[in-house]
């Protein structure tokens, strides 16, 4: 996608036929999550939709976004704007990322690989959850220009698997290591709970039927098989089923970091890194201390406690205090490329988008993250165009409205 001209209309530059075949059907992401539960089984969907409890969290993030006002400045633009953003060195195409996920092959066998090849495609920041269905070494052939890698906490035998895991980041050259701060304890999605998951994958004979009438999913699923913790894997032992390899991460892995354990990290890994799920200033201001480059502001989707926080509602405290010493990322809750623009308004250099990509890929297959990024690239150029930002930058500049930001 070219960011230096200008297209004469709010279609990405150089719109593909797949594209515009598929606008007409889902004009917006709220479309895709509409359609997504036709083509996966009941409990898939559930995965990837829920959120911690009763979704109370998953519904804050959203309408916290939808709080948010922008008063736009008129008689500026003479252009649509470009959309180019370097982050950490690297130069991307647009502010817009994929968050790491744990698992989304159970939503879509298959999942991990396709949203890696879109974002290089696209020239977009993917990451890959240690969790998922892909191996670091996988996901470097596909998408080696923009992998990013997120890691959870293994501190058994002083970090062995968790340093290993380090290494093998930087062999497959990794622009951006992330250490998740968030997942303290394991906490109950409820939705997902009552579908039939939350531990080891045994299906029920209502969840082998939901399966089999969807005959899609059934397909990729012979295709690609059940991958959850391909990269952990090799740490369980030759021949570890997936049920072992789900047994073996859960007894390794667990707990947040602390900050020694960050420093630790920090001082072994040599490229960029973040830290994932901060809220509170203080604790960014901790993160840069200690040498962290970047600052995710997330509330892990709403997936782990309905009480915190909305993430956008914390991170005008967070750029005040760090802003000019960090890169500033954000998830939880974007849904529009317009999300996105608030975001950027707030103050964040990039924001990452998880839960929509699901809605993407189950709703349209192969599809589906390729057309999601280019929805989001879309809307964001538009959001961009009408506040009178003449790039992404620029939209710090813009007058914001926000009722529901907290003061610290």
């Amino acid at each position: 996608m070219d960011d230096t001209t200008a297209p004469q209309s709010f279609l990405p530059a150089g719109s593909s036929p797949r594209f515009q075949k598929h606008l007409k059907h889902f004009p917006t992401s709220a479309y895709l999550r509409k359609h997504a539960p036709r083509n996966v089984p009941r409990f898939a969907f559930e995965y990837g939709d829920t959120g911690a409890g009763n979704d109370v969290g998953v519904e804050h993030n959203w309408s916290a976004f939808d709080n948010i006002k922008v008063v736009p400045r008129y008689g500026v633009m003479t252009r649509l704007p470009p959309t180019g953003v370097e982050l950490f060195g690297t130069r991307y195409a647009a502010p817009i990322g994929i968050a790491p996920m744990g698992g989304p092959s159970i939503v879509w066998p298959g999942a991990d690989l396709l949203m890696a090849k879109a974002a290089q495609a696209a020239r977009v920041p993917y990451t890959l959850g240690v969790a998922g269905g892909a191996t670091i070494e996988k996901i470097a052939e596909v998408a080696p220009d923009v992998f990013w890698l997120q890691l959870y906490r293994f501190s058994k035998n002083d970090h062995k698997i968790g340093f290993d895991l380090v290494d093998r980041a930087q062999a497959a050259q990794v622009k951006v290591l992330t250490l998740t701060l968030d997942v303290p304890v394991r906490t109950t999605r409820s939705r997902e709970t009552y579908a039939g998951l939350g531990g080891a994958f045994k299906p029920t004979p209502r969840m082998i039927y939901e399966m089999m009438i969807r005959p899609r999913w059934l397909m990729a699923l012979l295709r690609n098989g059940y991958p959850r913790f391909a990269t952990i894997r090799h740490y369980a032992g030759t021949g570890a089923g997936t049920n072992a390899t789900i047994d073996f991460a859960r007894s390794e892995m667990g707990g947040a970091f602390s900050w020694e354990e960050v420093k630790r990290y920090r001082d072994r890994w040599k490229g960029p890194m973040a830290v994932k799920g901060i809220l509170h200033p203080q604790d960014a201001e901790k993160a840069v201390a200690l040498g962290i480059e970047g600052i995710w502001v997330s509330n892990h989707g709403g997936r782990q406690i309905e009480a915190v926080a909305p993430s956008i509602d914390c991170l005008p405290g967070i750029v005040s205090a760090v802003g000019k010493k960090a890169t500033i990322l954000l998830d939880s809750g974007i849904r529009s490329g317009q999300d996105v623009m608030r975001s950027l308004a707030l103050g964040a250099d990039a924001a990452f988008a998880g839960k929509s990509f699901l809605w993407a890929v189950a709703a349209l297959g192969d599809d589906g993250p390729g057309q999601l990024i280019d929805l989001y690239i879309d809307e964001l150029r538009a959001a961009l165009g009408q506040i009178g930002a003449q790039n992404p930058a620029e939209a710090r500049n813009a007058k914001v409205l926000h009722p529901g930001r907290i003061e610290f």
